[in-house]
């Protein structure tokens, strides 16, 4: 699973298991937990991660959106995704 993004102890990561979700969305993980993310509104798909980690996941993925929905593509076309600034760094 290609990493894309580390801040603040998460990870974005981001990878197309054919058959899991049917919009674009990315993957995040944070002290052993994990959950899935769509890109178009940030809803949660799958997973529980704490409220304020979400929310923080969340808010860089709408500062972000355009990247991610570039790394979309990238990843559907078995490319390697590029890496996005944290929000650490935002």
């Amino acid at each position: 699973m290609p990493s894309i993004s580390e801040f603040f102890g998460i990870t974005i990561y981001m990878y197309y298991a054919h058959g899991q979700h049917k919009a674009p969305y990315f993957h995040a993980r944070y002290q052993g937990s994990d959950s899935s993310f769509e890109i178009a509104t940030g809803k949660v798909l799958a997973g529980n991660l704490p409220p304020k980690v979400t929310k923080l996941i969340q808010d860089w993925a709408t500062r972000h959106k355009q990247e991610l929905l570039d790394n979309w593509a990238r990843v559907l076309k078995n490319e390697i995704p590029k890496l996005i600034q944290g929000a650490d760094n935002d």
